[in-house]
């Protein structure tokens, strides 16, 4: 599904080169569960964001579903990126004027979705993610992991196939934290590839497949296996 070449990509900070991604290899296939770690500076959002079509690489290749999005215009980028990857972040960015419901539906008004099936849509996903009594609240109304939920709900709206979530419990306490990562691995098990950015240890190794950065390279890749004795790790061949 994902496949990434000899990723490279360079920052000018003043008169320094930053290295942010240094030949990286990588490859993710569908409905995978996939945490990044590593120290900050370590390439992690750089390579979630270059995975997210939100950044282009300096030199490589970037396979997704077999197409080459490195020969794609801004406007071929967009387009897919609206249709086919969802992103969820730290700090929510939700709209501060909109409602909640109404935040929700903003990917399909881009879109040009009909409003019969944008309202359908809408109903359906304040349900399902215990929003029912807060739709029409703003940003500004809501608890730290009722905004998340919100987030989570506007990045799914287009029926993603990959969920990129960047630090996604990195303002929420811990309990709005473990409830937000329920949900997000509830949706990995209806089949959507999970790729999550993280500082905390015990939210990565959550992930079935934990990838470790250090200065813009991969320098661990590993698929936990888990038995009696507790997880034994296992090099991703």
């Amino acid at each position: 599904m994902i496949s990434l070449s000899r990723i490279k990509r360079v920052f000018t900070v003043g008169d320094e080169e930053v290295n942010a991604l240094r030949d990286v290899d990588l490859d993710i296939d569908t409905g995978e569960y996939v945490s990044i770690m590593g120290p900050s500076g370590s390439g992690k959002s750089t390579l979630l964001n270059m995975i997210g079509l939100l950044d282009r690489p300096d030199s490589g290749t970037y396979l997704l579903e077999g197409e080459d999005m490195t020969r794609l215009d801004d406007s071929q980028q967009a387009a897919l990126r609206r249709h086919k990857i969802g992103f969820i972040f730290q700090f929510f960015h939700l709209v501060p004027r909109m409602s909640a419901a109404e935040n929700i539906e903003l990917p399909m008004m881009l879109a040009g979705m009909a409003v019969a099936e944008r309202k359908k849509r809408v109903e359906e996903a304040v349900e399902a993610f215990g929003l029912t009594d807060r739709a029409r609240h703003r940003p500004d109304q809501l608890s730290g992991g009722q905004r998340q939920r919100v987030a989570i709900a506007r990045a799914t709206i287009m029926q993603p196939h990959i969920l990129l979530a960047d630090e996604p419990t990195g303002n929420l306490d811990r309990v709005s934290g473990n409830e937000v990562i329920d949900i997000l691995e509830s949706l990995n098990r209806q089949q959507i590839t999970l790729i999550m950015v993280t500082h905390d240890p015990e939210l990565g190794r959550r992930a079935r497949r934990q990838i470790h950065m250090v200065d813009g390279r991969i320098e661990s890749d590993r698929c936990p296996s888990i038995n009696e004795k507790g997880p034994a790790e296992q090099p991703r061949e």
